[in-house]
């Protein structure tokens, strides 16, 4: 929506180029554990950041942090292709990271600047970045899901291979139109892969008090091959979404996987405002002894992971100088962009 920014920070793509070593355009390269630790250890530098911006009211409006949940984002996004496509959730971050994203466009984008990915008019919940596959993170529960559905239909009528992921939480189990995308990517056999980011709180309602039967149970019923995999292990949710993508690329339709997971931080940040206990000590920290990250780093030397904290350390401070000196939206402007213009009529139909 902008033009690119003059200056970038170093080591970074300007606004649709290509960074250097990029594996393919745009998308992260994940192929190895060092690439895949790089990047857990990004999206926590990154929402740890973000905290801190929203603090100091430079985010305004709060996010949903993902720390804890970055094995999945990096696992899933790892199995992916470049021209594969994802929908996201308010939660969205880590996938939006994962998938190739540039840090700097992105907390931009969470600060409201014209920089931004979407020139600050999307925010935290509706990043998105169609010349990467990133179909948009998503406010409302399971949207992003009937989307992924659209992408994988459009993929098939195509013939051009690609494959879409649907990520959502356990909140979206019980809501209707993600069943309904259940449906239609079974009786289509469409090449989807639904992401389930079972982090056991629907915000403060426990998972296991709200969701009859289980998450894998719902998938198996519309005759979806379903698999439950521990969503604080990298390298086991990377297995897991690589049978099911090389199933859904293939022809064998879609599939589902329900990530284990936990979020260490609230549910939004506006919980230590409110200071809402839902959830004991010991619980959080029987999790916090499962973090990702430390056993991504266990596979990696402890030089190299020191070298790729640094890199990444530094990224992050060039990312906020980026996203705080971006100028904020004219508000003449306010009203851009609302409706779609320049569309043509798919061939057949009737203007």
């Amino acid at each position: 929506m902008t033009a690119p920014p003059a200056t970038v920070p170093p080591g970074a793509a300007a606004p649709g180029t290509t960074a250097p070593g990029a594996a393919v355009p745009g998308t992260a390269p994940l192929d190895t554990p060092a690439e895949r630790y790089r990047m857990l250890r990004l999206i926590r530098g990154f929402e740890e950041l973000a905290l801190g911006l929203v603090k100091a009211g430079a985010i305004p409006g709060g996010i949903h942090p993902y720390i804890g949940q970055e094995a999945v984002a990096v696992g899933v996004c790892s199995a992916l292709g470049p021209a594969d496509r994802l929908t996201s959730t308010h939660r969205g971050h880590g996938h939006v990271l994962a998938r190739g994203a540039a840090p700097h466009r992105l907390l931009a984008e969470l600060a409201g600047r014209v920089d931004g990915l979407n020139g600050g008019r999307g925010g935290s919940m509706h990043a998105a970045d169609l010349s990467l596959g990133i179909l948009g993170a998503n406010g409302i529960v399971g949207a992003g899901a009937p989307i992924a559905v659209g992408a994988a239909w459009a993929a098939r009528q195509a013939g051009d291979g690609r494959v879409a992921v649907a990520f959502f939480g356990d909140g979206a189990l019980n809501q209707g139109v993600l069943l309904e995308s259940f449906n239609l990517a079974a009786m289509w056999q469409l090449p989807v892969v639904f992401v389930c980011e079972n982090n056991g709180y629907a915000t403060t309602l426990p998972a296991a008090t709200a969701v009859a039967g289980s998450a894998t149970g719902r998938a198996a019923a519309f005759g979806i091959p379903a698999e439950e995999v521990d969503g604080m292990d990298t390298e086991a949710v990377r297995a897991a979404a690589l049978r099911a993508v090389e199933r859904a690329r293939s022809g064998g339709g879609p599939g589902f996987l329900e990530c284990r997971t936990y979020r260490y931080e609230g549910h939004h940040t506006m919980e230590r405002r409110m200071k809402l206990h839902y959830r004991t000590p010991e619980e959080v920290e029987a999790w916090r002894a499962r973090d990702p990250l430390p056993r991504a780093a266990a596979q990696l030397e402890q030089l190299a992971v020191a070298e790729l904290d640094d890199a990444v350390a530094r990224q992050l401070a060039a990312a906020e100088e980026f996203a705080l000196a971006s100028e904020h939206p004219d508000p003449a402007g306010a009203s851009d962009h609302l409706y779609a213009d320049g569309l043509r009529p798919r061939a057949g139909a009737v203007a």
